[in-house]
């Protein structure tokens, strides 16, 4: 079952600026601000140095209990920013099968960008754009599993 959906903003290093910007902005708390360099070392192998104080994930919570999320895109990572497409859509599941079952959907087609896998922070996680650009992040609850 989806237990949450969200819109995920991409920025090109002013990911730290927009979080508190768009908090202040909609009357939000941001909840979390994770940076690239604070994050765990083993999983960011092969970070820039000038990524390090980027935002790998921040997150606002809005006063009705949805979330926006904000994450900059770091350089030299294989992943690219292109101003005007840099937002994405966050579906969260509870179940593995189920999330794998979308996944496999929306990649016909598309263009997967990080296959499903463990992560440090989702038992399974993975990016695919669809056949219509759209690029979808789909991710397992760690606290279901």
């Amino acid at each position: 079952m989806i237990t949450k959906i969200f819109p995920y903003l991409n920025f090109d290093g002013q990911g730290q600026e927009a979080s508190h910007f768009y908090s202040d902005v909609l009357g939000a708390e941001l909840v979390g601000l994770v940076t690239y360099g604070e994050a765990n070392a083993e999983d960011m192998e092969g970070i820039p140095d000038e990524a390090k104080d980027m935002v790998m994930n921040s997150q606002i919570l809005l006063k009705n209990g949805d979330y926006l999320m904000i994450s900059d895109v770091p350089p030299g990572m294989g992943m690219s920013f292109q101003q005007g497409n840099n937002v994405s859509i966050t579906i969260t599941f509870d179940d593995q099968e189920e999330a794998k079952t979308i996944f496999g959907k929306l990649a016909e087609g598309g263009k997967v960008s990080m296959e499903l896998q463990e992560t440090f922070w989702s038992p399974l996680y993975g990016s695919v754009s669809d056949r219509f650009g759209i690029e979808w992040q789909i991710s397992v609850d760690s606290e279901n599993e």
